[in-house]
């Protein structure tokens, strides 16, 4: 590589100022290599940078890479990619053609000046959690069964990335659980999984504006919890939707990264059928 695109660095999803999830975007990454772009990704160090190549119009070709490796989707560097695009090109909508699928991507101006943006998930799905699988997970969080919330049964759930949801009934269990970031990285190599662990808990009745506290585990480089997560977000709804019977359509809240400084706020829209939609902001880091 011999010019050093121009990078981007931005905050989604941020709840207040100091919070959101740090996201790299580079707008032309057409003549990067995949070594270029896991070298820039490495060393910005920041969850996922997300690399914009061949265009047709508002439809673009994104790539993601964390640290480490190549992720297939990352929602909160959509949301960062989103609203670059947007203040370069105005507000409206982009299709990004992902190795997870097609996300469709909605951006507007709000009253305030700020861009938003929001996505639509490819197809969702969610499946079981094998028993074996899920007490190795347990015990690598140093919980039992006994700590689980009965309302949500532990899954795997799908929306671009594949991400295991458990749920704690406590709000003390799940604000004191700890894990050995290498124990969880294996894991979930081993696993295939190349999203995060989605912890959560849930003080109210599941329903439509409930809000969900979570957090979501992603051992990389120097990162242990991920302050927002979108496609989490979005895995989330699908699996409230398929799993736990919420009536849909019906929308929530997630409040993420208290726990490390960095509180975010992802709003989750979730149709009868279909993709789930996650929205937030992104401003410059």
């Amino acid at each position: 590589m011999t010019d050093a695109p121009a990078l981007l660095e931005l905050l989604a999803f941020a709840a207040e100022p100091g919070g959101g999830n740090p996201a790299g975007v580079v707008l032309d990454a057409r003549t990067l290599t995949v070594a270029d772009m896991q070298r820039i990704a490495a060393d910005l160090g920041h969850p996922e940078t997300a690399f914009v190549g061949a265009r047709d119009g508002r439809r673009v070709d994104v790539r993601y890479f964390s640290p480490d490796a190549e992720v297939p989707f990352c929602g909160h560097a959509t949301i960062a990619t989103a609203v670059a695009l947007a203040e370069a090109e105005g507000p409206g909508a982009f299709l990004f053609d992902t190795a997870a699928g097609t996300v469709e991507v909605i951006t507007a101006r709000a009253d305030d000046g700020h861009v938003t943006a929001g996505f639509t998930s490819v197809e969702p799905y969610v499946i079981d959690l094998e028993d074996d699988v899920a007490d190795r997970l347990l015990t690598l969080l140093g919980l039992t069964r006994d700590d689980l919330d009965d309302r949500m049964p532990l899954a795997q759930s799908f929306a671009g990335n594949l991400h295991p949801v458990v749920a704690i009934a406590s709000r003390v269990v799940f604000d004191s659980f700890a894990f050995d970031p290498a124990a969880v990285r294996a894991l979930l190599d081993e696993r295939g999984w190349k999203g995060t662990v989605i912890v959560v808990h849930v003080d109210a009745d599941i329903a439509d504006g409930v809000v969900i506290e979570a957090r979501n585990l992603f051992p990389v480089a120097d990162i242990t919890e991920d302050p927002a997560t979108g496609s989490a977000a979005a895995s989330l709804g699908a699996y409230f939707r398929d799993r736990v019977g919420v009536p849909a359509p019906f929308g929530f809240t997630v409040r993420q990264g208290r726990h490390i400084g960095r509180p975010s706020v992802l709003e989750v829209e979730v149709p009868a059928s279909g993709g789930i939609h996650v929205r937030g902001t992104a401003t410059p880091l």
